[in-house]
């Protein structure tokens, strides 16, 4: 079933695209994480261009997000205080990502270094996420308790001026924290087309010292909110969001997502960690590759 992306201007086969969607739901409810940063890099060994890939996972990542933003806030799982400025970081963060976006489109370098983007965070995280699993795995065998860890906020936050008393997290801080850290994820977003989940949930959790209870309710509301803004800075500014591309994701990782919820009750949360890791490293190292060979076809999306 071949289907033509106008504005990444090919032909490709739908069935792929939407089982494309559907793996990386299949993951995103195996895992709990946004797939959006799984999407861009299997689009792009697709043959999708970089900047289509990125600007259309965005909008995909907006459609998966709504569900499970719904579902946290009908249990009083957000901090819709704390979320609003990491909404207003985002969005300021996602307008400095598109100036970034196009002056590296106009120079000719923004497939270049949203490849290496993503290798050094798929790196960096794959790493740690394995480290951490490999821990628990060995901590588990030999029968002995993993050290609770303490929910405190980072010293470098408890150092920021202006403190707020975040009601819903349990938290005392300066909303500069958050609003720097939704800045980060937004420009982050707009290059790379991610959530930003996969960042944002551990950041939460161990730089801001949120409570556990909110953490992914208020990072879906982030996430949520960000994507729309991502999505319509793209197709305004660098139009490369193909709405035909991000329709067939949004079927594929509905779907996906529904039986990656059921298989995730039956695995235990470490052996998931590991498993996902390993995915994270792999594509990292497939995306490196990437960066040292030459291309069948050599191609980019220019601003017109």
């Amino acid at each position: 079933m071949d289907v033509y992306l106008p504005i990444a201007n090919l032909s490709v086969n739908g069935l792929v695209i939407i089982a494309l969607g559907a793996l990386t739901g299949l993951l995103s409810g195996m895992f709990g994480v946004g797939g959006g940063f799984l999407t861009t890099p299997l689009l792009i060994f697709y043959g999708v261009p970089p900047t289509v890939a990125a600007a259309s996972a965005a909008s995909q990542v907006t459609g998966a997000s709504v569900s499970g933003a719904f579902a946290h806030a009908r249990r009083g799982g957000i901090d819709y205080q704390l979320g609003a400025v990491m909404v207003v970081g985002g969005t300021i963060g996602t307008g400095l990502g598109a100036v970034l976006f196009r002056l590296l489109e106009a120079v000719g370098q923004i497939d270049t270094v949203i490849n290496i983007l993503y290798v050094l965070l798929l790196g960096s995280i794959g790493g740690l996420m394995a480290h951490e699993s490999i821990g628990a795995l060995r901590a588990r065998r030999a029968g002995t308790p993993l050290p609770a860890r303490k929910r405190r906020h980072h010293p470098l936050v408890a150092s920021l001026p202006m403190r707020w008393r975040f009601y819903r997290s349990g938290l005392y801080i300066s909303p500069l924290a958050p609003l720097l850290l939704g800045m980060g994820t937004g420009v982050l977003t707009m290059l790379m087309g991610i959530g930003g989940g996969f960042i944002l949930v551990p950041a939460m959790l161990y730089i801001l010292g949120m409570s556990a209870s909110v953490v992914i309710g208020t990072s879906l509301f982030q996430i949520l909110f960000v994507t729309m803004v991502t999505t319509m800075m793209h197709a305004l500014t660098t139009k490369a969001v193909d709405i035909v591309l991000a329709v067939l994701l949004l079927v594929g990782s509905v779907s996906g997502a529904q039986i990656g919820a059921k298989f995730a009750q039956k695995a235990r949360p470490e052996k998931l960690r590991l498993v996902l890791a390993t995915i994270v490293l792999l594509v990292a190292f497939r995306m490196a590759l990437g960066l040292g060979y030459r291309p069948g076809e050599i191609f980019s999306v220019v601003p017109l």
